[in-house]
Parts: structure tokens; sequence; C-alpha cells
């Protein structure tokens, strides 16, 4: 069973979102601006942004849509910094990963992996004046951080330019956040700590998607902003690489061509802005990319995956090669044994999740069967034998999970790797919530889900093999 101090927890919890769920039920109707909001500061605080590699992950915040509030908060990890052709990056990912006892740092290893942290001090191939990194005889990569000395302002990291082909790539992870569709954000306290968990865990970028709330922008705009953060990060795949054709097309130009011609090595819009995102045109692989929803989000995730599916070759280079759901917010018409069980269970009852639903839904087509509450109705395309892996994360004391637990099955059905990661004693968001995140139990279901994540995203086919 849950601790004392959980269960009351959730007490203040289930009091606190119930007063809020009525309340934007009395509010009057939405006033139909498409734009909508991301986030709810009144009622959760913010992590602000930090493009410099403070703790191991670098962040940083873009607005994608124009026309919308739909932005995004890219993770990355500092380990994209070390060379793909250093000799040394294997052992050190090696004892860096072995948390289960067994493997240690050799003095070599540990020598090399406390120089290319020390980016600061006596080591020779690191400029002190701008906090540049650049390739040594170690096979350190460049890292360009942009200050004072260059008249931006901007201190945090930046891949040289031209992008170079020698740094290293790494898996993209599309992150939904949860909050029943009505609250949550990318940048919450909660969800930034998960989305550095899982980055550093998995050692992949993660890009958490911030998708307009209800009910100032009901279903289906939370779905359609999860499409268009995948078509967006297409986008910056292909101008990335047209980017880097006109950089190669230059390379036979004199040294005073080119200076001629920074101004023009990335591709611009009307402003004169660059188009290309650094970080992905620097460090992303679009062709390992994993969609990751919590609660809320993971409905979000599943129908990504589905128009994924649908879109096929269109979607080029993205390639969705797995889905993990956590604790999806499934519900339907015809109650399964754990929603009639545990319908008042810990932090998300029964009753306060349908107030969610009323929220999220239009109101004349409200329906716990609609397709994106029920993924059991028959007749939802594409057949499910097209969909990717998929790993369900599901709670003992969780209403919502024999649904999740049901899908998965009829995923397994067609031979799709469905497997189920049950924890024992958990609530609903047991390993994202913000009282729960630095349990014992939270980081080892993040570790479980880290190692599942690498299978797919490995080059070689093994966890540890990347």
């Amino acid at each position: 069973m849950p601790t004392v101090a959980v269960k009351l927890y959730s007490v203040f919890f289930k009091l606190l979102l119930k007063h809020r769920l009525q309340t934007r039920i009395q509010l009057p109707g939405e006033g139909g601006d498409p734009f909508g909001v991301t986030s709810r500061p009144e009622e959760e605080s913010a992590v602000p942004a930090n493009a410099s590699f403070t703790d191991g992950v670098a962040t940083k915040d873009i607005h994608i849509d124009p026309f919308t509030s739909l932005s995004i908060r890219i993770f990355l990890p500092e380990s994209a910094l070390q060379s793909p052709f250093n000799p040394l990056s294997k052992r050190l990912n090696h004892s860096r990963r072995s948390s289960y006892g067994g493997a240690t740092s050799s003095p070599a290893s540990t020598a090399t992996e406390q120089t290319r942290r020390n980016s600061y001090g006596d080591d020779p191939n690191c400029s002190n004046g701008t906090g540049a990194r650049v390739s040594g005889s170690n096979g350190r990569l460049k890292e360009t951080r942009k200050g004072q000395d260059s008249g931006t302002g901007y201190k945090g990291y930046l891949p040289g330019i031209p992008i170079s082909q020698s740094l290293r790539r790494l898996p993209i992870i599309l992150q939904f956040h949860g909050g029943g569709f009505v609250s949550g954000s990318k940048d919450s306290n909660s969800n930034d700590f998960f989305c550095r968990r899982i980055a550093k865990l998995c050692d992949v970028i993660v890009i958490a998607v911030g998708y307009r709330l209800a009910p100032e922008n009901r279903y289906p705009a939370a779905f359609e902003d999860g499409m268009k953060a995948l078509n967006w990060l297409g986008k910056q795949a292909n101008l990335a690489e047209c980017s880097k054709s006109m950089g190669n097309s230059r390379s036979g130009a004199s040294a005073g061509d080119l200076r001629k011609s920074d101004v023009h090595k990335h591709i611009v819009d009307t402003f004169g802005a660059s188009m290309v995102e650094p970080w992905l045109a620097g460090h992303g692989d679009p062709s390992r990319c994993v969609l990751l929803g919590v609660s809320c989000g993971a409905n979000i995730a599943d129908f990504v995956a589905r128009k994924a599916v649908e879109a096929g070759n269109l979607l080029e280079p993205i390639k969705i090669v797995a889905q993990v759901l956590m604790y999806p917010f499934f519900i339907g018409s015809v109650p399964t044994h754990s929603e009639i069980k545990l319908a008042n269970s810990y932090f998300y009852d029964k009753a306060m999740c349908i107030l969610a639903w009323k929220l999220f839904l239009p109101e004349d087509k409200f329906n716990l069967d609609h397709p994106a509450a029920n993924p059991l109705i028959p007749g939802r395309e594409p057949p499910l034998k097209f969909m990717p892996p998929t790993l369900t994360v599901v709670a003992e004391h969780d209403w919502m999970r024999d649904r999740a637990i049901a899908y998965s099955e009829e995923l397994r059905k067609v031979n799709i790797d469905a497997p189920v990661l049950e924890y024992k004693d958990a609530v609903h968001e047991f390993a994202t919530l913000d009282m729960l995140l630095k349990s014992p139990q939270a980081q080892a279901c993040a570790e479980d889900v880290a190692i599942w994540i690498k299978k797919y995203i490995s080059l070689r086919g093994h966890e540890f093999s990347y």
C-alpha cells in the first residue's frame, strides 16, 4: 500500500484538483481563440530554460507555430559533446552505465572524464576566454559558446557553424506531459525533472511538447499539436540537410569568400533569422525517434503514432521506432474491473477524470467511447499490426490500468512487441508527480523504460551498443 504521506497528499491533491475542474466548468465558454494557452502559471511554477550544461543537460524553449501557442523545450544531454570517433568514449559510457555493479572506471578513463568536464580550466585544448571547447588529440568535440565577445549576448551551447559531420548524433524522444488535458506544461518543475532524467538515462535528445490546453482549446487541438510537433521535427531534419548541402557547395570557395558568405550558411526566413535549429541539426538523429506520453500525453502519443503510420514515407527522414505509454488516460463506456474496484483511487479518481474529459471533448461530441478516449473501439485506423513497438507502464492502484493492459494485449495479438511494466503499490503518475519524482520507485521505472527504449534506438540492436 502507498505510504501515509502519499495518502495524505492524495487527499489534498484531489480536493484542489476537484475545485479547479469545477471552476473551469462553470466559467463562460471559450472565446474561440485558436492561439490558446500551454501552461497555467497560477497553478504550478515553471523552470526557466538554461542553454548551458549546468547539471549535465542544456535546455531551450522554442515557439514553433506562429498561429498558436504551441511550443517545445529541447533537452540536450552533455554526452552529445563526446566525439563519436573518440576511442575512449565507449569506455566512458560503459563505466557510467554500469549502475548495477561489477564495473568500475579505470584510472585512464577517470582522468579522461575529468579532463572532458574541465572545460573552463587548465586544459590546453580549451579556450578560457569564451568557454569554447575545441577538438584536440583526445578526440573531444568543438563546443562554441556565444558570449559577449560575439556581440549576441548568448552564452549557451551552440555547435560550430557550419555544422560538423563529426558531431555525435543522438536519438530523439518526443515527450507529451500529463495533466488531464487541462493542466500541466512542458516546463513545469515535475516535467522538467522527468525529461532531464530520461535524457541522461537514455542518452537522447528529449523534446517536450507544450500543447494547447482545454477548455480554451478542446479536442482535437492537443492531438493536432502533437502532430505539428512531429512535422516540425521532420522539417528541421530536411532544412538541416539542405543547409549542409549549401555548405558543401561552398567547400571549393576561397577563405575570403567563405567569410563574406557567413550570414548565408543557414537557410533564413523573411526576417533573416535562421530556420535551422542548431542543436537538432548538429546532434539529432531523426531516424531514431521515440514517442513518450505521460497520462493524457500517452493518448496524444498513440494518436501521433497512428498518424505517422498513415503518413508513411511522407514523414521522411523521421522514423518512429517505438512508443512508451505511461499510465495512459484511457476510459470507456463499459467499465473494466479496475474501473469498478479502484474508481476512488489515489490522486486521480474516476469522477474527476470524467470531468476532465468533459472539459476536453466538444460538448456535442462527449462520449467515453470517443476515439481519443477508448483505444479498443472497433474500426480504428490504421490496423494495429502496423503500430510501432509499444511499452505500457501501469500502476497497481490506478483505475485506468486494465484498459491499458487490454490495449497492450491487442497489440501482442498481432505480433507487436508490447510488454507491460506493472509497479506494485504504485499510483497514477507515480514516476512523474512532483511529490513522488525522487522516490526509488520513480527512479526504477525511469531506468526500466530506458533499458527498453535502448533496444530500439541502438544502431546495432542492443541496448548498450550505441
